[in-house]
């Protein structure tokens, strides 16, 4: 059985809703970052943390596409030119939205108080409002982020959806408001963030 170490406040809901897609058994470990149950398999105290066989595997993106691999599900194969789009997609998500969520982040309250830097944020906030206008162009038709099957992608974009509403970071581009409307009705999401 798989252990999911950290909270469902972090990027440890990325994994916990990878979980509950792919119908495999977990046992979910609530630690915050950088506490002992955390730095115990990873010494930059970074969450999630999955335990494979009593084999820790760190970040959160590596950990889902092992999952899908594993499993696999929720994946193109590698080698062909789907999961060539797929991870192109995950690159942009990373790329464009993550980093610069996680940087306001760091600005906010990771940083030392001394170190933040609040004026940055505005310029964050413009360059994911213009990486959302990108995006929607690379949206295929159906459902999901690249047509009628969930990828990794689609977990990483609503996750990253969730968090700039969070940060106060404007979703301005309606068609990705329907799709995250969309996927956070799905009840493998809904039985993740209900932890």
């Amino acid at each position: 059985m798989y252990t999911v170490i950290g909270t469902v406040n972090s990027r440890a809901a990325r994994v916990l809703w990878m979980m509950e897609e792919l119908g495999q058994p977990y046992e979910h470990i609530a630690a915050p970052p950088r506490s002992e149950g955390v730095t115990a398999f990873n010494p930059a105290g970074k969450v999630p943390v999955l335990i494979d066989n009593g084999t820790p595997i760190t970040d959160s993106t590596a950990i889902i596409q092992y999952l899908a691999d594993k499993h696999g599900a929720m994946t193109h194969p590698a080698g062909t030119l789907d999961r060539a789009r797929q991870d192109s997609l995950t690159q942009f998500l990373l790329d464009e939205l993550d980093a610069n969520l996680w940087m306001a982040a760091r600005h906010s309250f990771v940083l030392p108080e001394a170190l933040r830097h609040a004026a940055i944020k505005n310029t964050l906030r413009w360059e994911f409002e213009r990486s959302q206008k990108v995006l929607v162009q690379r949206m295929a038709e159906g459902p999901f982020l690249m047509g009628e099957m969930m990828t990794v992608p689609d977990i990483i974009l609503t996750h990253c959806g969730n968090w700039a509403l969070s940060a106060k970071f404007p979703i301005t581009e309606h068609r990705l408001t329907e799709y995250l409307d969309r996927m956070r009705a799905r009840p493998a999401y809904l039985r993740a963030t209900a932890r």
